[in-house]
């Protein structure tokens, strides 16, 4: 006997792998938007910072630009080292000299918020690129802004990049948005490991309720059911698994009547034999073609009853033979009646036909002659004399409809969908006086289905039972 694995340790498992799962990815994620936002930001900062010096340089040429409009040159400023030190410091949002060039430095009036990345030592130049202003060792290295005066070129702004500052900001406001950045990843990630635990936790266990309903199942109980709240797909299995032990239940209770059903049907008949064979054995009723008859009716009913069950159980296991082609059904219906006329004679049953030639359906004759005499067979057990039996085939669009109709007693309406029920019979109209097994329209309901058919039992407009069967028309010739 093998060994089967634990429900519990399987859930374990999966429990540990969607907690890795989930945790991991989010991981992944935290560590991708780390590594993203640190190289953004790497590559953004000194773009950042070389825009905001531009702009202050962009402000200052234009100061100088209008200076040079009102005073007709640069007299007034390359003369004047003040002045030119007061407007580049307020250019560049530096400390700048009250008023009388004494006291301590003052805050600019507009203060720049992000640092210089530009010498604070600018340069000036005429039109000519001559200095007028500013450090002469730095010309060599200085970048010159066009100063530009009614579409005409004055003058050059010169300003000396300081790399060294721009790679020490931003080495330090780097490492600062670091560990910024690690903090959030850090956060991230706890929190992608109290997201994964939870997760794997609320799956499992709604996972380990289906389990142990599959436990009870394979036990043999169909009466457990599963909690099915929500709308999400594990409450839909929920759903599909209280379906299948319903199904399950009832199936085993169908089974059990099944087996009672058949165990009765051939205790009756057994009963009989027995009972006649002792008659014979004590002397009681003698020898005769009387006894002989009595006990040959009742061995064939078993043997009715006994090929009638092999009959379903080949057609529920689809090992019922068929082989089909083309078949007129008004001409089997009409030869299957004369056959019985005489039967239907002495019960005393008028015949109407309604029969439509040229109604063909791919069929195997045999089996189709087997669904008519059960359906004669089920009108002489069951129709009162005198009586009535309508018969019409006709086409109906792309089906063939055979439409079978007796006069009463009827079924009640809410006995109707029972009739192709094994072993079902109608207590008082229809009971088993007549003789029947009880399979007949069970049998005709397996082969008409197997022909890709259907069956519609419904009450008679004759006053008793009207059944319809309805088969796929043959294609003609001309259409394939």
């Amino acid at each position: 006997m093998t060994a089967t694995p634990s429900a519990g340790s399987g859930l374990g498992r999966l429990r540990t792998k969607l907690f890795l799962a989930v945790a991991g990815a989010n991981a992944v994620l935290a560590a991708i938007a780390y590594l993203v936002f640190s190289a953004s930001f790497d590559r953004g900062l000194a773009d950042t910072l070389g825009r905001a010096d531009q702009a202050r340089l962009d402000s200052f040429a234009e100061t100088l630009a209008e200076g040079y409009g009102r005073n007709r040159g640069w007299a007034w400023l390359a003369n004047d080292r003040e002045r030119w030190l007061e407007l580049s410091r307020e250019a560049l949002g530096l400390a700048r000299r009250p008023p009388g060039g004494e006291g301590p430095l003052q805050p600019a009036s507009n203060p720049r918020e992000l640092p210089l990345t530009v010498s604070a030592r600018l340069l000036l130049f005429d039109a000519d690129r001559k200095l007028l202003q500013g450090p002469p060792e730095t010309v060599d290295r200085a970048e010159l802004k066009p100063i530009v005066r009614d579409g005409a070129v004055v003058g050059y702004l010169g300003a000396v990049p300081r790399r060294e500052r721009i790679e020490s900001l931003e080495r330090v406001i780097a490492e600062q948005q670091r560990w910024q950045f690690a903090a959030i990843a850090l956060g991230m990630l706890a929190a992608s490991l109290l997201l994964g635990a939870g997760l794997a936790h609320w799956l499992t266990r709604r996972v380990r309720t289906l389990a142990r309903g599959a436990g009870a199942l394979i036990a043999g109980d169909y009466d457990v059911r599963l909690p099915a709240a929500g709308g999400d797909e594990l409450a839909q299995l929920a759903r599909d698994f209280n379906s299948l032990a319903a199904t399950l239940a009832a199936t085993r209770r169908a089974r059990s009547q099944w087996i009672a059903d058949i165990a009765h049907e051939l205790r009756t008949p057994l009963a009989v034999l027995r009972g006649e064979i002792e008659a014979l054995e004590d002397g009681v009723r003698p020898l005769g073609a009387a006894g002989l008859g009595s006990l040959a009716q009742e061995v064939a009913h078993l043997g009715r009853l006994v090929d009638d069950l092999h009959t379903l159980s080949l057609a529920d296991v689809g090992a019922l033979s068929y082989r089909k082609a083309p078949l007129d059904v008004a001409e089997l219906a009409d030869e299957a009646i004369a056959a019985q006329r005489r039967s239907l004679d002495q019960k005393g049953l008028a015949v109407e036909l309604a029969l439509e030639r040229g109604a063909t359906v791919l069929a195997d004759e045999t089996r189709l002659a087997q669904v008519l005499g059960n359906l004669l067979q089920n009108t002489l057990r069951y129709t009162d004399a005198p009586g009535k039996l309508a018969v019409a085939v006709r086409r109906d669009g792309e089906r063939v409809v055979l439409d079978w109709q007796d006069s009463s007693p009827g079924v009640p309406e809410e006995d109707l969908p029972r009739l192709t029920d094994r072993l079902f019979r109608v207590d008082a109209s229809r009971s088993r006086t007549g003789g029947g097994s009880g399979l007949g329209l069970a049998i005709v309901k397996a082969i008409v289905e197997a022909h890709g058919g259907t069956l519609v039992a419904r009450a008679s407009r004759l006053g008793g039972l009207a059944l319809e069967l309805a088969f796929p028309a043959a294609r003609s010739p001309q259409h394939g």
